[in-house]
């Protein structure tokens, strides 16, 4: 192939994947139209998550009024905002509970897209970008975790990294010794301390919702240039003017979540699921606590690493990893009956290893 061939093939294929001839008024609002079937719910599954990062931002802009990112006062800050500043404690409930939400919201996106074969051609590039939003996600929620400087925090911090750098034993040569400086570079010194947490507290804020942020343009400006997807393989009942109907019954959507967060945050801390103990500010002289572990969004794969042999969850990530972000290429002859399938089974196993990983655990080790 020679280069003015290649060249053409590659206009052809990005001018089909960003149709920027229909950045008009008319596209993108008067003649837009969304399909009405059995499982349209799934269309507002992208917005609610937008909600929910929108509510992360606000609060988490609030917090920083107060917090401190240092190890002498990180923890206390949280506690005066917590016990001592008008509204406080709301605002922190809000900011961890839309954190859980936003997670789960993108994990449902993420499945009933792909059930509903919403990756195919065109909208590879909308695919890949939800699956990078997705890891910016999970990776906020690590970040975050690491902020209020408690016990649970910090120790469940210091596994994380130390499964990064379990990598190298499994790369050969040279690429051995990457797992161990993407470590060093994420923790900043010999072990986690100011310096982890100045750049937890610096990818938190900044980097991540930056990352984001560019990311979600991209996602967004390719959703509204290809409109929805047809979704089913039946020609839809009948289909709905994008503006105003759908758009009020998202923005009708956003009003109901905003009462259930705002509820569940008022009656429910979020920290009142685990034991005292594991608040306490960290103390570096103190033996690790009992109940260490991660979010529940990571028990999908804390649970297998405690049970199965490393490499095994690692050759199995990996596979997931590049399986999620080539899905419209290996998936692209896959009918939605099959689809569907597939997205239940991993929901299965999504709920089972959040609801009864730790049941699995004491079954297999006692």
């Amino acid at each position: 192939m020679n280069l003015l061939a290649f060249i053409q093939r590659a206009e052809t294929y990005l001018g089909e994947r960003l149709p920027v001839r229909k950045l008009n008024y008319d596209a993108l609002v008067r003649k837009k139209e969304v399909p009405v079937h059995r499982l349209s719910w799934g269309y507002y599954l992208g917005g609610l998550a937008l909600f929910f990062f929108a509510v992360q931002v606000v609060t988490g802009l609030m917090l920083l009024f107060y917090y401190q990112p240092t190890v002498s006062d990180a923890h206390a800050s949280v506690e005066f905002i917590t016990e001592h500043v008008p509204g406080g404690a709301l605002v922190r409930n809000m900011h961890a509970w839309a954190s859980s939400m936003m997670i789960a919201a993108v994990m449902v996106h993420l499945l009933t897209t792909f059930a509903m074969k919403a990756f195919a051609r065109p909208r590879e590039l909308t695919w890949v970008s939800g699956v990078l939003l997705l890891f910016i996600t999970l990776g906020l929620g690590f970040t975050g975790y690491l902020l209020p400087w408690h016990q649970i925090a910090v120790n469940a911090t210091k596994i994380g990294l130390q499964s990064i750098e379990e990598v190298g034993a499994y790369l050969p040569g040279a690429l051995a010794e990457w797992p161990r400086l993407v470590k060093e570079t994420i923790q900043g010194e010999a072990s986690v301390g100011q310096a982890t947490l100045s750049r937890f507290f610096a990818l938190h804020v900044v980097l991540l919702p930056l990352a984001m942020v560019a990311v979600l343009a991209l996602h967004l400006f390719s959703v509204q240039l290809h409109g929805m997807s047809q979704g089913v393989d039946e020609p839809p009942r009948r289909k709905e003017k994008f503006f105003p109907a759908f758009f009020i019954k998202d923005l009708s959507v956003w009003g109901v979540a905003f009462m259930v967060l705002f509820v569940v945050a008022l009656c429910v801390p979020f920290e009142s699921f685990y034991a005292y103990p594991l608040f306490e500010p960290y103390d570096p002289k103190s033996s690790t606590p009992d109940g260490i572990k991660p979010e529940w969004y990571f028990y999908f794969i804390y649970y297998p690493l405690e049970i199965l042999p490393f490499w095994v969850v690692l050759l199995l990530s990996l596979a997931a990893g590049v399986g999620l972000c080539c899905t419209p290429w290996i998936f692209r002859h896959t009918s939605r009956r099959t689809l569907r399938l597939l997205a239940v089974l991993g929901a299965l196993y999504l709920v089972i290893m959040t609801l009864f990983g730790e049941h699995i655990y004491r079954l297999f080790k006692g």
